[in-house]
């Protein structure tokens, strides 16, 4: 399994977020983000969003940096993509 993380391009909350991914499997990402303290409401069906200060830790701890495009492509290659019409 490889976690991805992307660039820290999404305002909310006075912040900007990115997004941690797996490309395999979403138990070893809830178990990755727990580890790095990533509360668990941080999770949205395929996806945490990440503020943009966590971003050196996540890297250090193992996750890999991937652009946005190739995050939304390794997320859908590994069958894991919840797409935007199924969030409702």
């Amino acid at each position: 399994m490889t976690v991805l993380v992307d660039d820290a391009i999404w305002p909310a909350h006075g912040r900007l977020w990115a997004h941690l991914v797996s490309d395999s499997d979403l138990a070893e990402l809830h178990a990755f983000a727990a580890e790095q303290g990533i509360p668990a409401r941080a999770f949205d069906r395929d996806h945490y969003d990440v503020p943009e200060e966590s971003l050196p830790r996540l890297l250090a701890a193992g996750a890999v940096h991937v652009g946005g495009k190739e995050l939304t492509r390794r997320l859908i290659r590994s069958g894991l993509r919840v797409r935007a019409r199924d969030r409702r």
